[in-house]
């Protein structure tokens, strides 16, 4: 079974999104996921991928789509989450989202990388609530955005 991590950045209600945007504007996010997940497999769900508009570059794209037929050049789509684990093939993949694929996925994850940003967004989209049963913090990195005056910190979970 490959390791699955899911990616996400999160205001402090655990919201992730609205109207199928990020609602922040936070270069240093941007790049931490982009160092990140960089020569990886990536798994998302069609709607973020449509929010993104194209397969990201370095890495192997992998769409979750119940859109029969669906495809985009540079993509791979697979039905489910349950079916992706046969395209991996013991590889490490990260989970880029959006909400229901984030939900779907939290069981089978072994770790989570969250990027909290200590301000409430206005949002309809929302990441599951971290069960401090069954996540334990291992690292985090608190940071102030001088552009943004947003404070944030990059933290890691992993399944205890």
């Amino acid at each position: 079974m490959s390791s699955l991590t899911i990616i996400v950045a999160t205001d402090k209600l655990g919201g992730i999104g609205i109207n199928n945007k990020l609602p922040w504007h936070l270069p240093e996010d941007l790049a931490h996921f982009k160092r990140t997940t960089s020569g990886h497999i990536i798994i998302m769900g069609r709607k973020t991928f449509d929010s993104i508009g194209r397969a990201l570059p370095n890495r192997r794209n992998i769409v979750v789509t119940r859109k029969l037929g669906w495809h985009h050049e540079g993509v791979e789509s697979v039905a489910s989450l349950e079916a992706v684990q046969a395209l991996l093939k013991g590889e490490p993949a990260f989970i880029i989202g959006g909400a229901q694929i984030y939900e779907q996925a939290l069981s089978m994850a072994d770790r989570l990388i969250v990027t909290e940003i200590q301000q409430d967004f206005i949002c309809d989209a929302f990441f599951p609530k971290i069960d401090p049963l069954i996540w334990e913090e291992v690292t985090r990195e608190n940071h102030h955005s001088e552009e943004n005056q947003l404070n944030y910190a990059f933290i890691t979970y992993k399944k205890r």
